[in-house]
């Protein structure tokens, strides 16, 4: 690390009183961007509470990332650009991907219906008039609960166990499954990104992993994001903790929920991720159009509920909550989650060429709002108005 780098750390430690390990720093061209997420991370890592932090940014094609703490509690491993970790429901914005390439590519309307895609033996009531169509999954105007309904069946080392796509027919063939008029509000469903990514996967015929791989993954060389761990990468993932600060295991992913929150991941591949969302060439321009497109405005939704966590969502896009500019914050497209002791946010400017990611590895409310506010500052840090 270089000599400023300690001088800012000992500063960040005096002020909280504490005493951190030294974060690792990945190298960048652009020092400036090196300092700034360097501070933002030891920031928002002393108000996490957690055992460790990774945060890393793109701008104007330079990156950087820091890691700070540790990758489980008692390791001593300094979490790097390689480390991984569960990114929860930040999996939604690449299922945004696919269902935007499968738009493009013409393999699937915005619009159609729900009930195109799932199969002769599903049933998808309506309500006033009204049936869920794929653009009121991604934008989570489904009108579905949260989750899928009556699950049973999981355990602590296997949670996921009982979320089925035999249950998901059943509950959603009774009378009424929703919560408001598809299409009218906008409630924060888990359960409508699993049917979300069932149709994408009976739309391309293929599984929703092997779809995934085919369109997103692989061709922007996301070698690290996976729906499970392979052999030997338990090593090199992070350990999410509860509230109180137990370890929680990790846990497999059923296919049911990997569009949904499914994904494993690394600051890494966040990189590439987001410089692939913030690119102004002609590759890929067609399906960035499609997945930043405003396809559901808040004026005029009632309900609007469990959207707002990272800013008041102004619009939704593809997987995406956008948050409409305010003074010295651009606009913003955001995308939260949390699942088994880990949270993790990104955040694009894509008007700007700036996107952030951060990840911390224990539940904590004030843990999460550091988080996501040290982030957003950043953003408009880097990007101002």
């Amino acid at each position: 690390m270089t000599g400023s780098g300690h001088r800012r750390l000992l500063i960040l430690c005096f002020t909280a009183a504490c005493v951190l390990a030294a974060p690792h720093v990945a190298a960048a061209k652009d020092r400036l961007l090196e300092e700034a997420v360097g501070f933002a991370g030891g920031i928002a890592f002393l108000g996490s509470g957690a055992p460790g932090l990774v945060i890393a940014a793109v701008r104007n094609d330079e990156t950087a990332f820091a890691g700070f703490g540790e990758i489980r509690k008692g390791s001593g491993q300094v979490p790097d650009e390689h480390t991984l970790m569960r990114i929860a429901s930040i999996s939604k914005t690449f299922c945004g991907d696919l269902m935007g390439s499968m738009i493009v590519d013409g393999v699937i309307g915005a619009t159609d219906p729900l009930a195109k895609h799932l199969g002769k033996d599903w049933t998808v009531p309506g309500l006033e008039g009204r049936t869920p169509r794929l653009i009121d999954l991604v934008t989570q105007a489904s009108g579905l609960p949260r989750e899928v309904p009556n699950q049973t069946g999981g355990t602590p080392d296997d949670p996921f166990a009982g979320n089925t796509f035999d249950l998901s027919r059943a509950e959603l063939a009774k009378p009424e499954p929703y919560l408001f008029s598809p299409g009218t509000g906008a409630f924060y469903s888990n359960w409508g990104y699993d049917l979300l990514g069932l149709a994408l996967a009976n739309a391309g015929g293929k599984s929703y992993g092997d779809l995934l791989a085919e369109r997103v993954l692989t061709p922007r060389q996301l070698t690290d994001t996976k729906l499970n761990l392979a052999e030997g990468d338990a090593a090199r993932t992070m350990q999410g903790h509860f509230f109180d600060g137990t370890p929680l295991p990790l846990v497999p992913s059923p296919e049911t929920i990997g569009c949904a929150g499914g994904l494993y991941t690394s600051a890494a591949d966040m990189m590439k991720f987001m410089a692939w969302h913030l690119r102004k060439d002609a590759a890929g321009d067609a399906e960035r159009t499609v997945d930043h497109a405003g396809w559901l405005w808040r004026d005029g939704l009632s309900p609007v509920i469990g959207i707002d966590d990272a800013g008041p969502m102004g619009m939704m896009t593809l997987g995406w909550v956008g948050v409409l500019a305010d003074k010295d914050k651009p606009m913003m497209l955001n995308k939260t989650g949390g699942l088994q002791g880990q949270f993790s946010y990104v955040v694009l400017a894509p008007t700007r060429g700036v996107g952030v990611f951060a990840s911390i590895n224990q539940f904590s409310v004030g843990g999460f709002k550091a988080m996501v506010a040290a982030t957003n500052d950043l953003v408009a840090q880097l990007a101002p108005r």
